[in-house]
């Protein structure tokens, strides 16, 4: 899986890729963003230093999916993923998982535990993330449920951010 970290001018790409899941906003009750929407939401996340916005593209360099993890939040030493999308055309072929295993082996020094949200009632969201070890955490229902999981932890330093240190980087 290749990754290119979320510029502002990339937003169209980020719509488009929201068009392709609308299963995704149906399941959370809305209708999907428009373009000057999405365009609003990439500006705000940008402005704040522990947000990593990523586009995923395949080996053949067609845009699959996206990544929005925040680190230190909730809490120091939490990475959490606020959305990992995937089109609806190319789930379940192992892209998400993909991705995660990818986050897992580059994540930011210090990291002790990664969080996961899922909004709304999502049972195959749940379970996406019990198949990858992640354990239910909190229920914040209606709204989301969070799940967890422990990591080693890697000692903090120079160059310890490693979410921007990924060799299978491209830009677009």
């Amino acid at each position: 899986m290749n990754v290119t970290p979320l510029a502002l001018h990339h937003a169209p790409l980020l719509h488009t890729l929201y068009a392709a899941a609308p299963g995704y906003f149906a399941l959370l009750g809305t209708r999907v963003p428009t373009l000057s929407e999405v365009q609003r939401d990439v500006e705000i996340a940008l402005l704040d230093p522990r947000r990593h916005l990523e586009l995923l593209h395949d080996a053949a360099g067609e845009l699959v999916g996206s990544l929005d993890c925040k680190q230190d939040y909730p809490n120091p030493g939490d990475l959490t993923i606020n959305l990992l999308l995937i089109r609806e055309d190319r789930q379940s072929q192992g892209l998400g998982e993909r991705t995660v295993r990818d986050l897992e082996r580059r994540l930011p020094r210090g990291t002790t535990r990664i969080l996961a949200s899922v909004l709304g009632e999502n049972p195959r969201g749940a379970r996406f993330w019990e198949c990858l070890g992640y354990t239910f955490a909190l229920d914040a229902r209606p709204s989301l449920t969070w799940y967890a999981k422990p990591v080693a932890v890697l000692p903090t330093g120079p160059g310890g951010d490693g979410l921007h240190a990924v060799s299978s980087r491209r830009t677009v």
